[in-house]
């Protein structure tokens, strides 16, 4: 049979695939039309309580006594007792017994927790200056809003202005003058910033003056003074630029300034005087009591490292390159030289660090905790040091040998917050730089004790979820998609990700499923 003649089909017409799609949707509202409009609107569900109910009802602390992150330490001339130090998210905390038991002083004074300096007046042990908004950014840091100054040791405070600071990284009092004081102010971390720079008052914050602006994107993140010659001081200008996916650390505006009047001039140090140049990154920077001609600066940058300058700060040679000194710059870069000993300096970074030969070499002293921000050294004795590091402030009467515990300040930063249904129920979080911790609303006993709070996988930056009806069983996340089912049988955490690898340090495009990053893109 030939084509011509082979009997005639009936082709059928067949719609687009996402044409026919449209068309069923459309049939299927027309149709249900009558329903709709008949249907009664759903009532609006009564609440469990009557909020009315709540009015009387007031917040109470379970814990976990356990500290945050401290970025901000300070002690007291001639006082050997007497510490402060600021929580990035609990305010302000003082202790009279050197560390055996903290109190908060901020509470009820201040309009954030975030806390980034702590300076006392050498000359005036009732003058506390207390610059908010931590300058150790990490994606989940908050703002703060100014100066708060107080003229009774902390039993009162007055808010004394730069309420457009963002995050100040450092407050330098002048010596001899309580009223005089230096500020280093970071600014807004997440968009160009007018309010970034140094800023000196002269009327215990009545006023400020600006007095180093270098642009809206490169601000002031560390202060040092010569306590010998006030009129002597260096700034660390640092442009970085947070955003939720991460972080930006370094450019050509980025470096170390100097003034010889007060503030009032500066000019910048670059490789006329021995400093790295081009891009620079975050630069920690302080002067030696005990020589004033010995200045230390940490700097980020491709050649960086730790230098030295043996003449006031005229010239500096790179005395160590170690990458352990700078490593995660953005988030440490602090260097604190000994009041006594110019051969011996401190570096505060994922571990402590000492120097005794100038420099030249570093050990490391345990500590309660890790990530080191902050470092106080008694002027009278260089054996009593006030640390702060991501699990809170700690002290040490023998030079780091041992350290007051840190299990005495309620400052957990708890990312999230969930609870179970068991009666009396529990509550979950996750705190940063530290484990996940359940902890129960309320026991049996005289009150809650570290036995009664435990981890339950998980990390620090993860949410959690708590089986119904089986409030023992629990499931928590961490980096980089990190998800743990908590056995209370065994008391172990299970790893049920969807896909089993490590993702830190790994860009998120080269991850089978994506996750935000881990790291920070820096030019260390």
């Amino acid at each position: 049979m030939s084509p011509t003649s082979a009997p005639k089909r009936t082709r059928s017409r067949r719609l687009p695939e996402a044409l026919t799609l449209r068309v069923a949707v459309v049939l299927a509202l027309a149709l249900a039309a009558p329903a709709l409009q008949a249907r009664e609107p759903e009532p609006t569900p009564e609440p469990a309580v009557d909020p009315a109910e709540l009015g009387g009802i007031e917040a109470r602390l379970v814990g976990p006594f356990r500290g945050g992150r401290s970025t901000a330490v300070t002690g007291v001339p001639g006082d050997l007792r007497t510490f402060y130090f600021g929580s990035t998210g609990g305010g302000v905390w003082k202790t009279t017994d050197a560390g055996l038991t903290w109190g908060n002083v901020s509470d009820g004074s201040f309009g954030v927790g975030s806390v980034g300096a702590v300076a006392v007046a050498p000359s005036d042990p009732n003058v506390v200056w207390v610059g908010t908004g931590s300058a150790c950014p990490r994606g989940n840091v908050s703002p703060g809003d100014g100066v708060y100054r107080s003229t009774d040791a902390g039993r009162s405070w007055s808010h004394v202005g730069l309420e457009e600071a963002g995050q100040i990284g450092r407050i330098r009092v002048h010596p001899r003058d309580p009223d005089t004081a230096w500020a280093a102010v970071l600014g807004n971390l997440f968009e160009p910033s007018e309010s970034r720079g140094v800023y000196k008052t002269t009327d215990g914050g009545t006023s400020w003056e600006r007095v180093l602006f270098v642009s809206d994107r490169a601000g002031a993140v560390d202060l040092a003074l010569d306590s010998h010659n006030p009129r002597k001081l260096f700034a660390a200008i640092w442009p970085v630029d947070r955003k939720p996916w991460g972080l930006t650390s370094g450019s050509e505006e980025g470096g170390l300034w100097r003034s010889d009047d007060g503030g009032e001039t500066w000019r910048e140090l670059g490789e006329d005087a021995g400093l790295p140049e081009g891009v620079v990154g975050r630069i920690g920077v302080d002067v030696s009591p005990a020589d004033p001609d010995r200045v230390w600066a940490l700097i980020e940058h491709d050649e960086g490292g730790l230098f030295r300058s043996d003449d006031g700060g005229g010239s500096f040679e790179r005395i160590n390159p170690d990458r352990e000194l700078r490593q995660r710059a953005w988030y440490y870069t602090h260097v604190t030289a000994d009041s006594r000993d110019a051969d011996t300096v401190y570096v505060s970074s994922v571990d402590f660090l000492r120097s005794v030969d100038g420099g030249k070499s570093f050990r490391e002293i345990d500590t309660p905790h890790g990530d080191h921000h902050d470092l106080w050294v008694h002027p009278d004795d260089p054996d009593l040091m006030i640390q702060g590091n991501d699990g809170g402030a700690t002290v040490t009467f023998n030079g780091g040998a041992s350290w007051t515990t840190q299990a005495n300040q309620p400052t957990a930063e708890i990312y999230r917050l969930t609870v179970d249904d068991a009666f009396p129920y529990r509550l979950y979080g996750a705190q940063q730089d530290n484990s996940t911790v359940s902890i129960p609303s309320r026991t049996r006993g005289y009150g809650i004790d570290h036995a009664d709070w435990w981890a339950v996988g998980g990390g620090e930056s993860g949410h959690i979820a708590v089986e119904p009806g089986e409030p023992g069983y629990v499931y928590a996340g961490s980096y980089g998609g990190t998800i743990t089912r908590w056995d209370p049988e065994t008391h172990t955490a299970e790893l049920v990700m969807a896909w089993p690898e490590m993702a830190i340090g790994e860009a998120p495009r080269d991850l089978r499923y994506r996750w935000p990053p881990t790291g920070t893109r820096s030019i260390d």
